[in-house]
């Protein structure tokens, strides 16, 4: 390794190529006694590894002995190269004034091609100091250089810096050309860093573009280079948790961002990037409704930027801990003029984020009764709405809408509300998974309640529903972006259920879990959740807009819809029906989801016997809710059946315990343009229905036993002890017979067999035929499904929400694939009603997982309910739809059959009729 320059030259670019490999052949050098020369090379090879993935003291320790080593061996090329090295590690670990002063001695020593490699590394570091315009100059004077020596790697280099400068300034076009030409030339080395960076950069230029299924790709696949060249990267992170953010996934960003903070912390990584973990981190924290958080990180932020002398980062820090400050209730003279201030700074800067930072001052400013400095920062705000990005042309039409709110134009309130939330609409349509959609509605929560407040004061209750209906549940009105054919994602998934189930079943062998199965089990679920998120939508369209009038021609003179809308915190009750709508105010919705909590405590302790002494409290608190919830509007609901529009935070209330609804033929829906949209689904042609038994039920699924036989063929029973549907937790179940029950005359049955009955295939699925797979495919299409299984939701990821099948557990994933879910589906189980509320007003869960699918209907559970009770309800359910009854009704019938007692009761309140088939 000591035998020739070229040879130890060959070092400074494997670091980028192979940079373990280029670690270990430098040390390997030193160990020679080399000559200064040689020495010099392998020091800086060592130092650039520390830079870049170790410690960054280490890092200057190297790098300035192979400095002195280039002055002992002579050579002012070499001492260049190395000063350009040493400054920007010197600006990495916050020493900006000695890093700066190391390039003006490498650019006076350097010349030609060395002084053009000198130049580029400068622009990167006026790059990490946001001074743009000195990094494009930089870059400007390096390239041609570069190019006419035919230096390919560094010419690539300046072309990457060179496109990352001009997305910062918001300049995208310019980015994707320098990209492109930069990707042609990374094609011909074996730079492998070099490369997992330029997939890293062509993800933030996705994100620029407002692509962020693309910009989640190409991050991901960056991330996967690197892996396999075990170098850690932090810019990676910080690029991932912007694109985070803007899915609404702030949380998780907050998440990375803090871990990834304590790894470079751990290692005494480079300060530079720590300042800009601890901004995105900030950033973060505030979304996600932590503003103290936020503040911390922010503030540390602001003073590590002020020293490395990072101005443009400095002013990005001091904007978000304005916003936290504000968001804490810190509302002050002072605080619009520091938000002015940072606006302006951000407009001379050219930053994108200019807009957020007048917007925040003029929101500030109106809430201090400042309207003439409002209206003066809103309106620079308000120039974003007719360019850039959907989320910069968003915070545009925020600010239209705030000045048409303080001049008293409330038609211009709703213009700007509907213009800013067509742009989200166009913007949420490019993304395909259920998941984006849903959170992405958070951008538009402040337009949307905007535009109510506005038509509550001016517009009348018909006014107030068209804009309750433009927010509620809108990933339910496009349709659902099928996963695609990917054999990763296809095998993952397959992956994914077998380690779940090896997972469940030592759980329930020893009743410990295995750490290493529940390991690899999130692992996978990160993998699968990864390759969903890349899902791309379809072209954005106008969809079909919400109309009064058609939803009341088909209410008739029956049917009652009660949309319960929130403004300023109260519940205010849209009645529609009889050709009008009438609004009500009810109680405030903290004191209605406090209550509903009480309920489903209440519920959960009924499914047990012995807690009959508690029916009374838990029926007081059923009125106290109807008191909160629907208010006067309860004497209005006349006697005809009841179609009620919860906002998502309500998701668990259970309506049939409200003493108006009882009695009622009751169903719910996520929106009123959802119960339309179901109303007017046909079912498939040939009535064809599935019956699924899953493992491990207490009662052995004993209402499928019960139906097979009904509908002409014997089921086999599985043996077990009644209890709790809770998960299998097998408490014992209430005293006495069970009608309809298996007993000792039924024979097991196949463990599936189909069979005709009135012209219609009906398919029992249990035992091992009852793996995903088959239960999939059945159910692709049918008219109707009643599974019985083990139900299990997860709030922290609502899309691995689950029913437990033979081969392990099938997920909302699973059901996504599906061309047409069945036009109705009985879920006999727990947890199945559940949902995540997420976004502005959205819910994921297994029940909306399956109405954008085709299903017009679903009966499901939002409480534990006692597996022997659930029994009778579901054979009388079914013998009201054998009568043509829809759900809704045979449900209401159902309940009427249960005996009267309290844990048939509480059975009959926990379940629910959603859609309306």
């Amino acid at each position: 390794m000591t035998a020739g320059n070229d040879s130890v030259l060959e070092l400074l670019p494997m670091v980028f190529a192979a940079p373990n490999e280029a670690l270990t052949r430098a040390e390997g050098v030193l160990a020679a006694d080399p000559p200064p020369l040689h020495a010099s090379v392998a020091h800086q090879v060592i130092g650039i590894w520390q830079r870049d993935f170790g410690d960054t003291r280490l890092a200057l320790a190297h790098l300035r002995r192979a400095r002195d080593l280039a002055a002992r061996a002579d050579s002012p090329e070499r001492e260049a190269d190395v000063l350009a090295t040493l400054g920007v590690a010197l600006v990495h670990s916050g020493r900006t004034r000695e890093g700066l002063a190391a390039f003006e001695r490498g650019v006076a020593r350097g010349t030609a091609h060395t002084r053009a490699r000198v130049l580029f590394r400068r622009a990167y570091v006026w790059w990490v100091l946001g001074r743009h315009k000195e990094a494009l100059e930089d870059v400007r004077r390096a390239i041609p250089v570069l190019r006419q020596a035919d230096d390919v790697i560094w010419t690539a280099r300046a072309l990457t810096l060179r496109a990352t400068v001009h997305l910062a300034l918001g300049s995208v076009e310019r980015a994707d050309a320098d990209f492109t030409a930069a990707e042609r030339l990374w094609d011909t080395t074996g730079q492998e860093h070099d490369k997992a960076d330029a997939v890293e950069s062509r993800g933030l230029a996705a994100f620029r573009s407002g692509d962020v299924p693309a910009a989640l790709r190409l991050l991901d696949e960056a991330e996967e280079r690197y892996a396999k060249l075990g170098t850690p990267t932090f810019m990676l992170t910080i690029r991932r948790c912007e694109v985070l953010m803007a899915a609404g996934l702030a949380p998780e960003a907050l998440a990375e961002a803090d871990a990834a903070t304590a790894a470079l912390d751990g290692i005494g990584g480079q300060s530079t990037r720590r300042a800009e973990l601890l901004l995105v981190a900030a950033r973060a924290a505030r979304l996600a409704g932590e503003p103290r958080t936020s503040l911390a990180r922010a503030a540390l932020a602001v003073r590590l930027f002020a020293g490395q002398r990072r101005t443009w980062y400095e002013t990005h820090a001091r904007l978000v801990l304005i916003e936290a400050r504000a968001a804490t209730g810190r509302g002050s003279g002072r605080l619009v003029a520091d938000a002015a201030a940072v606006a302006e700074r951000l407009a001379a800067f050219g930053a994108p984020a200019a807009p957020e930072a007048s917007l925040l001052a003029g929101r500030i400013a109106l809430g201090l009764g400042w309207t003439a400095d409002a209206e003066r920062h809103l309106a620079v705000a308000a120039r974003s709405r007719h360019g850039g990005p959907p989320l910069a042309r968003m915070t545009g039409w925020a600010a239209q809408a705030l000045r048409a709110r303080a001049a008293g134009s409330a038609r211009g309130v709703l213009e700007a509300c509907r213009r800013g939330l067509d742009v989200l609409d166009d913007h949420r349509m490019t993304l395909g998974a259920s998941e984006l959609r849903a959170r992405a509605t958070a951008q538009g929560a402040e337009l949307a309640a905007l535009a109510q407040e506005a038509s509550l004061v001016s517009g009348g209750p018909r006014r107030l529903l068209v804009w309750s209906e433009r927010w509620r549940a809108t990933v339910l009105t496009a349709p659902p972006t099928r996963p695609p054919a990917d054999p990763a994602l296809l095998s993952g998934m397959t992956a994914f259920r077998e380690i779940a189930a090896r997972a469940e079943e030592a759980r329930t062998d020893g009743g410990r879990p295995v750490p290493a199965l529940e390991r690899e089990q999130r692992r996978l679920e990160r993998e699968i959740r990864s390759r969903t998120l890349h899902m791309r939508g379809g072209a954005p369209g106008d969809g079909d807009r919400f109309d009064v009038g058609r939803l009341l021609r088909r209410l008739g003179d029956g049917v009652r819809l009660v949309e319960l809308a929130v403004l300023d915190g109260r519940v205010h009750v849209l009645l529609c029906g009889q050709g009008r709508v009438r609004r009500f105010e009810a109680g405030l919705l903290a004191e209605a989801e406090r209550e509903a909590e009480h309920v489903q405590a209440g519920l959960r302790r009924l499914a047990h016997p012995g807690a009959e002494a508690r029916l009374p409290l838990v029926e007081a608190a059923g009125a106290r809710l109807q008191e909160l919830l629907l208010g006067p509007a309860a004497a209005h609901l006349g006697s005809g059946p009841v179609v009620v529009v919860p906002p998502g935070r309500l998701h668990r209330v259970p309506w049939a315990l409200l003493p108006a609804l009882r009695e009622r033929v009751l169903s719910v829906s996520p929106s009123a343009s959802s119960w339309l949209r179901a109303r007017d689904t046909a079912p498939p042609p040939g009535g064809r229905q599935v019956l699924v038994r899953g493992p491990g039920l207490a009662s052995g699924g004993a209402e499928v036993t019960e139906l097979a036989g009904r509908y002409g063929v014997r089921a086999g029973g599985a043996g077990g002890v009644p209890g709790v549907r809770d998960g299998g937790s097998g408490v014992p179940g209430a005293a006495g017979a069970v009608p309809g029950a298996p007993g000792a005359g039924v024979h097991p049955a196949p463990a599936a067999a189909s069979f005709a009955r009135d012209g219609s295939l009906t398919t029992v699925l249990e035992g091992d035929a009852a793996r995903v797979p088959r239960v999939l495919r059945e159910l692709d299409g049918a008219a109707s499904a009643h599974i019985a299984a083990h139900g299990t939701f997860r709030a922290d990821s609502p899309l691995f929400s689950s029913l437990r099948m033979a081969d392990g557990p099938l997920i909302v994933h699973d059901f996504e694939r599906l061309d047409r879910s069945p036009y109705r589906i009985i879920l006999s189980c727990c947890d199945t009603a559940r949902f995540a509320s997420v976004g502005a007003d959205e819910l994921l869960g297994l029940v909306t997982a399956l109405l954008p699918l085709g299903t017009a209907g679903v009966v499901a559970c939002s409480a534990p309910v006692n597996d022997e009770a659930v029994v009778p309800l579901m054979l009388a359910l079914h013998k009201g739809l054998d009568a043509g009854l829809s759900l809704a009704e045979a449900l209401r019938d159902a309940r009427a059959a249960l005996p009267d007692d309290a844990v048939h009761r509480a059975t009959g309140w926990a379940f629910s009729a959603f859609g309306a088939a």
